[in-house]
């Protein structure tokens, strides 16, 4: 079973600042967006020279709102992806509990996230989502 992967988490980290992308892929356009670089989050936060994984998480709840109110919460009945080991790889290892955090708050606030576990490993390689509390496996 094939999985269409039109929404996609796009993640941008550096030490100052935290954005998290929801971009459309039939488009090629960013659909939602939310980072610390706004000043509505920026004066709430008390980021000073670099953004923790608090900082993260507020940005994957606001991302969440946004979502809701676009009413993309369910990715049109498909989810939103996110391929955590490969925002691992990119942005570095110890980045990994932002990328955590924004994925976490994402996923108490409602949002149905699409997990890949994209091993390159063929046939084999499985993509798991998570539907209510539960991740359901899905083999390819």
């Amino acid at each position: 079973m094939t999985l269409l992967k039109r929404y996609v988490l796009r993640l941008f980290i550096s030490l100052k600042y935290i954005t998290a992308n929801v971009v459309d892929r039939n488009n090629g356009k960013i659909v939602v967006t939310a980072s610390t670089v706004e000043h509505a989050l920026k004066n709430t936060l008390e980021c000073g020279r670099s953004c923790n994984a608090k900082a993260a998480s507020v940005v994957g709840e606001v991302l969440a709102m946004r979502l809701r109110v676009e009413g993309l919460e369910q990715g049109q009945g498909r989810g939103i992806h996110v391929d955590v080991n490969k925002e691992i790889e990119k942005k570095g290892f110890k980045n990994r509990t932002k990328i955590w955090a924004i994925v976490n708050a994402l996923k108490s606030n409602g949002i149905k996230l699409i997990l890949e576990d994209e091993d390159n490993s063929g046939p084999e390689s499985s993509s798991r989502y998570r539907e209510g509390d539960e991740f359901i496996n899905t083999k390819d």
